[in-house]
């Protein structure tokens, strides 16, 4: 019987940072495609706003890790033409918020210029974007943006929740002829997890089952996913048995995973970091109703979004606008009790 080495052993349990694994995959790019670059505001010398880019810099030059001005508009056009020409830009969007200031470039360029020559243009660009609350940073610099882009046909939507997903699912997107905006939780920054060595690639359009169950079925993405699993262990205690979808990937969505799930609970709750009102979980709700998977449920959908206020930057109102652990926790309770 073969064994592992003590080598092989390691590598199998390997754990990096969120952050991290998003720096091994830039890094793994760049090595393999000299048409690879990363640019944006402090992405150089400084090493990113959140500390990303690390030491980037200085292993691949400033040649390809460009420092920008403070214009998202213009390097978001930067990116564009780029990336017709060939290029395949990594840009890095300061805050999540900030790329309000380049909507026309990401949304009426990016997202079209394909579809208008008739396939002949292609704009392989990723939109990096740190967003989410929980760093107190108020409500210019926490929002969660996300439904916005997805309601963009042409455009791809991610948001990864693990370290393992976060550097799969970049390189994907690096690989992606089209555009890709990968929506990076501040507060996962600091996670760790396994991530293999060498290059990998998580699928773009594929959920991800994060625990089974058989009472009811908890969907959300990025750091709403990682609070969900905790929840649903907690719910497990009490003998209610929750089974938790990752989205992973808001554009395109995994519907069949979402439908399969449901067809076996026979309950939804849909929880997301963004505001209530027209957001992610009103989607998955309407898709279920228009499909035969409605003639499963036994109670309503609920649907566990943000407050319907800018985010504050009191910590105690900041965390009350989104939905913590303690929140999925009362909303499972009451729809597998059918207090929904």
């Amino acid at each position: 019987m073969s064994t592992l080495t003590e080598a092989a052993v390691e590598s199998a349990v390997r754990e990096l940072t969120y952050a991290e694994a998003i720096r091994e995959a830039l890094a793994i790019a760049m090595e393999a495609d000299e048409r690879v670059f990363l640019f944006g505001e402090d992405v150089g010398v400084y090493g990113g706003a959140f500390g990303v880019s690390g030491d980037l810099v200085h292993r691949f030059g400033p040649d390809r890790v460009i420092d920008t001005p403070i214009s998202e508009l213009g390097i978001a056009g930067a990116a564009v033409g780029a990336a017709i020409t060939g290029m395949r830009p990594v840009l890095e969007i300061q805050f999540s918020d900030f790329v309000t200031l380049a909507m026309e470039q990401i949304v009426n360029q990016a997202a079209k210029i394909r579809f208008m020559f008739g396939g002949k243009a292609k704009v392989p660009m990723v939109v990096r974007l740190p967003g989410g609350s929980g760093t107190g940073a108020a409500a210019q610099h926490s929002q969660s943006l996300e439904a916005w882009f997805a309601h963009v046909p042409g455009l791809k939507v991610i948001q990864p929740s693990t370290p393992h997903d976060a550097k799969g699912m970049l390189l994907a997107a690096i690989d992606d002829p089209n555009p890709v905006l990968i929506f990076e939780h501040k507060l996962l920054y600091k996670t760790k997890g396994h991530v293999p060595e060498g290059d990998y690639r998580v699928p773009i359009g594929k959920a991800a089952v994060r625990r089974e169950g058989r009472d009811l079925t908890i969907v959300g993405s990025s750091i709403m996913a990682v609070r969900a699993v905790a929840a649903a262990e907690k719910l497990a205690q009490e003998g209610i048995d929750a089974e938790v979808i990752d989205l992973r990937s808001l554009r395109p969505i995994d519907f069949d995973t979402i439908a399969a799930s449901v067809r076996k609970t026979h309950r939804l709750l849909v929880v997301y970091e963004g505001v209530k009102t027209m957001g992610i979980g009103a989607e998955i709700s309407a898709m279920i109703a228009e499909s035969d998977v409605f003639d499963f449920l036994d109670a309503p959908i609920i649907r566990l979004g943000g407050a319907e206020v800018p985010l504050p930057y009191n910590p105690v109102l900041e965390k009350a606008a989104v939905p913590q652990e303690e929140n999925i926790l009362e909303a499972a309770r009451r729809l597998a009790r059918g207090e929904a």
